[in-house]
């Protein structure tokens, strides 16, 4: 549905998206992740044809968007960050002047229209001015604007940015809705969500592509080591004489805990290894029975933040001026070449040239 091969964008100096390549396919949804300034608005506007890209190509169902913007575009349903309202309308005027500029026959239009509202629960105030209405139903109107005409691809930018929490969950219902006959590309800070709703993740830091693929995948993939956290009772010194006799420990440490008389203890294996019930005996067969033990799993946040991590850091660090060694490397004047070197020391000849 949707391809996009070596995508670059660039403002005078600063790289908003860098050589980035990715493929969406039919039928799902998908999340778009990043911090602030990682580039997903700005390769979101490339994708719909709002702004043109350094260098690199996208394809809209076969058809570039730069080279073939028309057929593109028609294929795509667009809710910006910002819903583009026009607020001295009500609902039923602005959907329709959206139909019209979609080019939906006008034969179709009043029924299209009316299915559209209904699914967007926005029926109820159709005759109402844009102005007038609540953040939440603000945000209903762009998404249904996004849907007129019933295109294949729907791409939304931060679909539930002020929303309150019931507001979300209408909106994701929605969504959920959509999703059978639509393929669906949406960014949003609200990691949850991305998790709850998304099909597949994309996270993007520094306009480069940090990772791509299923929630439960991006967990499998960054599940290097599997952490448990244990709560015995016994001596601290027979603890770590156990847990260091364990081969497939990488390290633990130790925490405080409410319990009397016990300790709490979490552990990184190797390899993802479960050693619950190794664990369990161990402890159990020197006198230190197991008060609680469970396997913790990394959420999405974790993931999220240790894949942009080290390459948001890389771009501080990038940005960061370099600053002289000394004072004097400020104060010398700056010589071209190496012009002190060649100055002969007092007292010395030069070699070359002494049969002139």
């Amino acid at each position: 549905m949707i391809k996009v091969e070596n995508l670059v964008k660039k403002y005078g100096n600063h790289t908003a998206v860098d050589n980035l390549s990715f493929t969406v396919e039919k039928g799902q949804i998908y999340g778009f992740l990043g911090p602030n300034g990682a580039g997903k608005t700005t390769t979101m506007n490339i994708m719909t044809g709002y702004l043109a890209a350094t260098e690199g190509t996208v394809e809209i169902c076969g058809y570039n968007i730069l080279e073939q913007p028309e057929e593109a575009k028609r294929h795509i349903g667009y809710l910006p960050e910002v819903p583009p309202l026009y607020m001295d309308m009500t609902v039923l005027e602005y959907l329709n002047f959206a139909a019209e500029l979609k080019k939906v026959p006008k034969q179709e239009r009043k029924a299209q229209i009316r299915e559209i509202m209904q699914m967007a629960g926005i029926t109820d105030v159709e005759r109402r001015l844009i102005k007038n209405l609540s953040k939440g139903y603000r945000q209903r109107v762009g998404l249904a604007q996004a849907i007129i005409g019933y295109p294949e691809i729907i791409i939304l930018d931060e679909p539930m940015a002020g929303l309150d929490p019931r507001q979300i969950h209408e909106i994701r219902t929605l969504l959920g809705k959509l999703a059978g006959n639509h393929t669906i590309l949406l960014s949003s800070h609200i990691l949850s969500e991305i998790n709850t709703i998304c099909d597949h993740i994309m996270i993007i830091a520094n306009g480069r592509l940090a990772a791509s693929d299923s929630p439960d995948g991006l967990k499998r993939l960054m599940a290097e080591s599997a952490e448990i956290e244990m709560t015995a009772a016994g001596s601290r010194e027979k603890a770590e004489e156990l847990l260091g006799a364990m081969k497939h420990i990488r390290s633990y440490t130790f925490e405080k805990t409410a319990e009397e008389n016990g300790m709490k203890v979490r552990i990184l294996t190797r390899d993802n290894v479960d050693i619950r019930g190794e664990l369990s005996v161990a402890f159990t067969n020197h006198g230190m029975p197991v008060l609680s033990m469970n396997r913790v799993e990394k959420s999405l946040e974790d993931i999220f933040l240790q894949l942009t991590e080290e390459q948001v850091r890389e771009a501080e660090d990038a940005l960061r001026p370099e600053t002289p060694e000394t004072e004097e490397d400020v104060m010398r004047p700056e010589i071209p070449g190496d012009a002190v070197s060649d100055v002969p020391e007092s007292g010395e000849e030069e070699k070359d040239g002494g049969d002139l």
